[in-house]
């Protein structure tokens, strides 16, 4: 089970090594999804180490990005610079981030599992309030049957996501893909291995 007791000093301290956490790829749901999303103006959420965001602008969007993790910043605009592409990084956790009403065409939040239930509907309120309507909402994360697989995430059943709590989550949206599965993730050290999986994409109405 990951230690949430100090979560800033734990994901310094993983985001520290020499290589990616979670490589330099972009998440294979976010890339296989892509030409589902609003083009425009998107927001990585705890985007980590930059492979998101990256893989947005490589695409043509116009990326803003934020993670709580100075360490996952410099690496990100590293990664951003490696690929030659412009990413607007932020240093902020969720809470202090500047949400704008209506402000993006795409949204994207891949595993970010770290806020318990009342936090989290606080954190996809927000992600409502800022998308535009008739923009994309592009999440991933891990499904309640990883707790048998323990190969990534929390290791806190009430963290992860399934279906339900997804589409009660953001009403009204224009379900363009919804699904429950099981894959062999390859990102990095960080995310290996069989996993119990939940995709996303809706659209604002």
């Amino acid at each position: 089970m990951t230690n949430f007791s100090n979560p800033l000093a734990r994901w310094n301290e993983r985001f520290s090594m020499d290589a990616y956490l979670f490589g330099e790829s972009p998440n294979r749901y976010l890339a296989e999804k892509t030409p589902l999303l609003q083009k425009g103006k998107a927001l990585c959420i705890a985007d980590g180490e930059g492979r998101n965001s990256v893989w947005l602008a490589s695409q043509g969007f116009a990326v803003d990005a934020f993670d709580f993790s100075p360490i996952a910043i410099a690496k990100a605009k590293k990664l951003a610079e490696k690929q030659n592409v412009q990413v607007d990084f932020h240093c902020s956790s969720w809470e202090s981030f500047e949400w704008k009403a209506n402000c993006y065409d795409t949204i994207a939040g891949i595993f970010f599992q770290f806020a318990d239930p009342g936090p989290r509907t606080a954190l996809f309120a927000k992600l409502n309030l800022a998308l535009k309507p008739g923009g994309t909402l592009v999440l991933q994360g891990y499904g309640k049957e990883q707790m048998k697989y323990k190969t990534g995430g929390p290791g806190i059943l009430e963290n992860l996501y399934d279906e339900e709590l997804l589409l009660s989550s953001f009403p009204g949206y224009k379900i363009m893909d919804l699904h429950t599965y099981t894959q062999e993730v390859d990102e990095g050290p960080g995310h290996s291995g069989m996993s119990a999986l939940v995709g996303f994409v809706g659209q604002k109405p």
